[in-house]
């Protein structure tokens, strides 16, 4: 059985590089009838919140990225230290004490003489006598995997054969000095004792991949397969790591991002599949080729999100949307008729409220000085309320014959005094609902 995960970290709020890489997961397990672990990665309790748990599957539950199981690493962490256990009982695991200034030292006379700047496991030459000597001076040290410094190749589900030299690649700290068990320890133990079998991340882990799959079999555990999608950039190139803040899924939400939208653009962005609204996860996840990926940096902006919002509020019946249409407090009576003529004149839900506050309250004229005579005229023709769907005609036709004006320098000037705006619905339309036309009188 096919089994995937997503690991957040509970230290803040999912963005739109977070979300790439759980719809990745979420749809590989979907599409083969596997498994979908949400895995919360609190290994750091100083910085690991409850509240952001929470935010996290608010998230996934608004974009109906359901999972199958929650796991979370902090309960875990007995199976990570029997893992590191393991690696120091077959000499593949090695306390070091360095400083982070004497580290930044050592990797600029590396550079000076031309070599990768890689730990020179100086540390592997201490004696017992010196290790207790530097705990008594620094306290515990950290705990590096002692890597294999041959070639290290797997054949990667997007980017293809994958070849890493471990020579040109520092032993990780699996362990920090403090006692906390970081990501690359925890995340090889968890895999392997889930059974994950796909493990689809961003491009910015291969180099963690390549020392894991070393750790894993090490440890004598099956490899999952691996796929490393592209990292997003944002419109004109630039790094989206800057702009992640201001991408947080809550915040498109709030500001009326469908999720069909979101999860539309994000399984087809950076693929060879022309980007098209789906209108259910289940169209998503059928359509959903990890294969027509590429390595490239794609390119995201979050404009590309609104006409894709616009099409599917376009397309939805009355009774999808007639419980807000309620709660704006349109009439029962002109509820249906209101987001027949609103769907398709907005870009998000919240743009309703700003229609009904015009047909409600009236807009501000829009009068240009020449037609200031021929409005106030018009006006005057008006006929008395309740309007209809006749309304607009009979009265354009009345403005014409005593006016003479016809064509867009009777319709426009007209549109602009009811609405204050040059485009939008049928007028028709528009005048069997708005209840105030300001400057009328």
């Amino acid at each position: 059985m096919t089994v995937t995960r997503f690991a957040p970290s509970p230290t803040g709020f999912l963005h739109v590089g977070n979300l790439r890489t759980a719809l990745f997961n979420h749809l590989i397990a979907r599409k083969t009838g596997g498994t979908f672990i949400l895995r919360i990665d609190d290994t750091d309790p100083e910085r690991s919140k409850d509240s952001y748990v929470d935010a996290i599957k608010e998230d996934l539950d608004w974009l109906g990225l359901s999972w199958d199981r929650v796991e979370r690493q902090s309960a875990r962490m007995d199976l990570y230290a029997q893992a590191a256990d393991d690696l120091r009982a077959m000499g593949r695991f090695y306390e070091a004490f360095e400083t982070p200034v004497e580290l930044d030292l050592k990797r600029k006379k590396q550079l000076n003489m031309g070599r990768p700047p890689v730990y020179d496991r100086a540390a592997l030459d201490l004696s017992e006598a010196e290790k207790a000597a530097a705990r008594a001076e620094r306290g515990d040290g950290v705990w590096r995997f002692m890597l294999d410094q041959s070639r290290i190749e797997w054949t990667d589900g997007i980017l293809g054969d994958i070849s890493i030299d471990a020579a040109s690649v520092s032993d990780p700290v699996l362990i920090r000095a403090d006692g906390q068990v970081l990501y690359t320890l925890a995340s090889i133990v968890d895999d392997t004792d889930m059974g994950v079998t796909h493990v689809v991340r961003g491009s910015d882990h291969v180099t963690n991949t390549a020392t894991q799959i070393q750790m894993i079999k090490a440890l004598g555990r099956t490899v999952p397969d691996f796929a490393h999608h592209s990292l997003l950039t944002g419109p004109q190139g630039e790094a989206l790591s800057k702009r992640l803040g201001t991408l947080a899924l809550r915040d498109l939400r709030e500001n009326g991002v469908e999720p069909e939208a979101l999860l539309s653009l994000m399984a087809r962005l950076g693929s060879s599949q022309p980007v098209e609204l789906q209108m259910s996860l289940d169209e998503i996840t059928d359509g959903f080729d990890l294969a027509q990926f590429g390595a490239a940096p794609t390119k995201f902006d979050a404009e590309d999100l609104y006409p894709l919002t616009a099409r599917k509020l376009h397309g939805l019946d009355f009774s999808a949307v007639a419980n807000e249409i309620s709660a704006l407090g349109v009439p029962a009576d002109k509820a249906e008729l209101f987001w027949k003529i609103t769907r398709e004149n907005i870009k998000t839900r919240r743009d309703l409220a700003g229609w009904w506050s015009l047909f409600r309250d009236g807009a501000e004229p829009d009068i240009a000085s020449e037609d200031k005579e021929f409005v106030a005229k018009a006006m005057t023709l008006l006929p008395d309320q309740p309007w209809g769907p006749k309304t607009w005609g009979d009265w354009t036709a009345a403005v014409k014959a005593a006016t003479g004006r016809k064509g867009k320098g009777l319709f426009m000037p007209l549109r602009k005094a009811v609405t204050g705006q040059s485009r939008g619905p049928e007028m028709a339309d528009v005048m069997q609902l708005i209840e105030v036309i300001r400057g009328r009188d």
